[in-house]
């Protein structure tokens, strides 16, 4: 690899000063919108390089050092016992462990899905929009302008580290710290893409095609493994996780896999018994109001709930009957009554113990 100070045309003794005016004027002379050339534009990527490191002081004295292998004494790194633990255990200073990779492994990401109560019953289909990270489609990320790779960096000669010799109380021993110049990747990106600013992903919307099973609830999380977000540098997707929140409905609410509601049924209906259709979720049911029907009594509709999300099957429909009293009669219908009532010869009211159950729980669905 070309000598830096060769690249720019300076001594080696030469003042930063003098290297600014030496990459001003040739970067005037190659850059690629005057000099669109191949060779003006690998000489332009190499003159730029050449003025990042020694244009700096700290990484100029590292190159000037041949990377720092012969440096001195740095107190700095006086004291650094994980690295000197290192040597003595780990294999040599870390050296071993070699560059860090541009790869990295995506975020997850998570995305609130709301569903009616119908859907939950047979499951459901849905196309979701999720704004997240995908691979940049101009540099299919490789991070580097197309046509351009990633170039060795000069300081720590590709290793991703710079080692240097630290006295300690054990004696001289050789350190390792990432590279300040490449950041420990080994490699600098001379060109970075334009599209994604060097980081191999970009942001954008795309569609995901989600199959949610039947019989999930709300607070229930699906995970979609690699559907996340895109990595770093073409890294690995995270995975996506779905949070389920079911809607209310207003007339069916939910007991695990059942499905419970209530049925208003006039006196006269409960009293001679009826046979009414009524609207599920899933279609019409005939209901049987046997005669003689009482408020709270439950008729349960077999395997017309929920799908299981575990196991196979359904649940129930559970209808809790509520006998409506009329409030307001005529003069007819009050004799009527009295009529009833008197050969009837209804018992007096008493108190009784107070019973618990679904009836209750419709109940209180209705009083919020």
């Amino acid at each position: 690899m070309a000598d830096h100070y060769e690249a720019l045309g300076v001594d080696r003794d030469a003042t930063t000063d003098q290297i600014k005016k030496a990459y001003r004027r040739l970067a005037r002379e190659l850059h690629p919108d005057v000099n669109p050339g191949a060779e003006a534009s690998e000489r332009f990527k190499s003159i730029t390089h050449a003025y990042d490191v020694l244009s700096d002081a700290k990484q100029r004295q590292k190159y000037d050092q041949g990377g720092g292998q012969n440096g001195g004494f740095d107190g700095q790194n006086f004291g650094n016992f994980g690295d000197i633990f290192e040597t003595f255990f780990g294999g040599g200073g870390g050296s071993s462990r070699g560059p860090r990779s541009r790869r990295e492994r995506g975020q997850d990401a998570l995305i609130r899905v709301e569903l009616d109560l119908d859907e939950v019953i047979f499951g459901t289909h849905r196309d979701l929009e999720v704004d997240t990270a995908i691979v940049c489609d101009t540099c299919k990320g490789s991070c580097c302008a197309p046509g351009t790779s990633p170039i060795t960096c000069d300081i720590c000669h590709g290793t991703g580290s710079i080692q240097r010799a630290v006295r300690s109380l054990l004696g001289n021993v050789m350190t390792s710290s990432p590279c300040g110049s490449c950041r420990g990747y080994g490699t600098i990106i001379a060109t970075p893409c334009m599209t994604c600013s060097g980081q191999g992903r970009v942001r954008a919307r795309r569609t995901v095609p989600v199959d949610i099973p039947a019989g999930v609830d709300t607070g229930l999380r699906l995970q979609m493994p690699g559907s996340g977000e895109a990595g770093p540098a073409a890294g690995p997707n995270g995975d996506l996780y779905l949070e389920m929140k079911v809607r209310h409905h207003d007339v069916f609410s939910r007991d695990g896999d059942d499905l419970m509601c209530s049925l208003d049924v006039s006196m006269t209906n409960a009293i001679l018994g009826t046979n009414v259709t009524v609207k599920a979720l899933d279609g019409d049911i005939e209901v049987e109001i046997r005669a003689g029907s009482q408020s709270s009594e439950v008729l349960t509709i077999k395997d017309r709930g929920i799908t299981k999300l575990r196991g196979s099957g359904r649940g129930d429909l559970k209808i809790g009957i509520h006998v409506l009293t009329p409030t307001k009669l005529d003069h007819k219908e009050r004799d009527l009554i009295e009529q009833f009532a008197a050969r009837y010869a209804a018992p007096a009211p008493t108190l009784s113990q107070y019973q618990q159950g679904l009836f209750a729980k419709l109940r209180d669905r209705f009083l919020g």
